[in-house]
């Protein structure tokens, strides 16, 4: 699926250079269609256009509306200088000189719903914003829960659709894991500190006043039991609601209903507040969170990376972290999908009223509660049977292979009812019916508390369970795989003109399965995507 680094390189910068001089050409457009669409600028260049601030760094950016149709009643009047770390992509191993691969798994799904938002909006995503495996994981496959234990592993493999030529004939292999569900009612306790952006960037329809719809969803799906407090944080930190019962619903409401942007960004201040009001209304055995909702553009204090530390230096508190990305055009991506890595948490990003109901309403339970944590998953080929591989996605997830035994290793936290699936790219050593038995053992290791001690479950991936067309694969195979394409393609990883955007709306369409109404509107960005291209 993937191509030589050095082409995709090539090809999208002639891509790019095509569409700037376009652009010159008919007198330009405030800006392009393309949000930081370079990826050797995505993070800290300047343009003579604009120059937003960012610490001490500057950063390039472009005017841009922003959101779905229906979020777009207000235009917000900045540039773009959202910020995104570029992970690259992982390389082709040969599995006879490394034949294991291990990664945290990831249940973040922000980098999808950001792409969604830009395409809305008329503009393309930024390469750098690109994640395949948020991508892939936005969608449900239908796993079969476990019928015993927190997971069940499902595996799946076929050749590729996307990624093989006429020299090289390639296999994709799946790997899914279904957590176990946990009904609403039988949820642990929730103790939650919604810690919530108030400052002056906060103040567009798609920000502030999203979050705040958001909060009232979340608000109708907990228990009366549940807890819940507020602090806010501007140019300083301040506690707008002590931790209250869910049954005072008013109190909460109006608390909600009352907050207004203002001032600065004093992140550092809210942040430290926030996990001190955790602590002191602990509940132990139960759902100890800080939700924090910003678009995650810190000016006052701390910044960056400062951040990111201070709230790694939080984990031995067994408090959690949410972070809910809102509104672009300074949204700081980066620091927001650390903050949620290193806090033991999840990273969402909220374009609709519909992307809230999802969030804090059908996965209520998954956003909130934690089934196992530090989970990964390390893949040992046989490399009688495979000759190199390679792992689509989860660039920023990739674990040494010795950190896979290791109790100390950090990895992802995992609610009920999620689902993590990944891709491998595989080349198979030989034909067929000259294979081994065996193709690659799958071993996943958690906790099954956040500080507990190292569980492991196996499964093997059979020879015989290969199918012999990608048409024989599952609706669910064919579906994914499209997805992953349609990532590669908007992050320069894959050549559009080799695979089209026709043919991934067309595997896309014939592998429709269940009753998800994303799968439709997938269909619907394909085709946007390939009216902006």
């Amino acid at each position: 699926m993937m191509k030589n680094i050095l082409h995709s390189q090539l090809s999208s910068g002639l891509l790019i250079g095509a569409l700037l001089l376009s652009l010159t050409l008919i007198g330009g457009c405030d800006g392009g269609l393309f949000e930081d669409s370079s990826p050797e600028v995505s993070q800290a260049s300047i343009s003579a256009d604009y120059v937003g601030s960012y610490g001490d760094q500057r950063v390039r950016g472009t005017p841009a509306h922003y959101g779905s149709p229906a979020e777009m009643a207000e235009y917000e009047p900045t540039a773009s200088a959202d910020r995104h770390t570029d992970f690259g992509q992982n390389p082709l191993v040969d599995a006879a000189i490394e034949n294991k691969s291990t990664f945290s798994v990831d249940v973040n799904t922000a980098s999808y719903t950001m792409m969604r938002s830009r395409l809305n909006a008329g503009r393309l995503p930024a390469p750098a914003s690109v994640r395949t495996e948020e991508f892939i994981n936005f969608f449900d496959y239908d796993y079969r829960p476990p019928e015993d234990g927190p997971f069940s592993i499902h595996t799946e493999m076929a050749p590729s659709y996307f990624g093989s030529d006429d020299q090289v004939q390639r296999h994709l292999m799946k790997i899914g894991v279904k957590a176990r569900e946990v009904p609403l009612d039988e949820m642990k306790p929730n103790n939650l500190v919604f810690l919530i952006d108030v400052s002056g960037s906060m103040r567009p329809e798609v920000r502030l006043p999203l979050a705040k719809k958001s909060l009232h969803i979340l608000l109708e799906n907990l228990r009366p039991t549940d807890t819940v407090a507020i602090q806010t944080y501007a140019s300083g930190s301040d506690t707008v609601l002590e931790p209250t019962p869910v049954r005072d619903f008013q109190t909460i409401d109006r608390a909600i209903d009352n907050l207004v942007a203002e001032g600065g960004t004093n992140g550092e201040g809210g942040i430290r507040d926030a996990y001190d009001m955790a602590e002191q209304a602990f509940v132990e055995g139960g759902n100890n969170r800080v939700i924090i909702l910003t678009d995650g553009d810190f000016n006052v204090g701390k910044r960056g990376d400062d951040i990111v530390e201070m709230v790694r230096g939080y984990r031995e508190r067994q408090i959690a972290m949410t972070a809910v990305g809102f509104g672009h055009g300074n949204h700081n991506d980066a620091v927001m999908e650390e903050l949620a890595r290193e806090g033991h948490g999840n990273y969402f990003y909220i374009d609709t009223l519909e992307e809230a109901h999802r969030i804090f309403g059908t996965h209520l339970t998954s956003t909130l509660e934690v089934i196992a944590s530090d989970v990964r998953i390390q893949v040992e080929f046989n490399e009688e049977a495979v000759k190199n591989y390679r792992l689509l996605g989860y660039e920023k997830r990739v674990l040494d292979n010795e950190d896979f035994e290791k109790e100390s290793t950090n990895a992802a936290e995992v609610g009920p009812g999620h689902e993590v699936t990944a891709f491998y790219e595989v080349e198979l050593r030989q034909d067929f019916d000259e294979l081994p038995d065996q193709v690659a053992q799958i071993r996943v290791r958690y906790k099954e508390e956040l500080l507990g001690h190292s569980l492991e479950v196996r499964q093997e991936v059979l020879t015989s369970a290969i199918k012999s067309s990608f048409h024989q694969a599952s609706p669910p195979f064919q579906f994914a795989t499209a997805v992953a394409e349609f990532a590669g393609i908007l992050r320069r990883s894959n050549d559009p003109e080799d695979r089209s955007f026709d043919e991934i709306h067309r595997v896309a369409k014939n592998a429709m399965f269940g009753h998800h109404p994303q799968q439709e509107e997938f269909l619907t960005l394909v085709t946007r995507a390939q009216q902006l291209w």
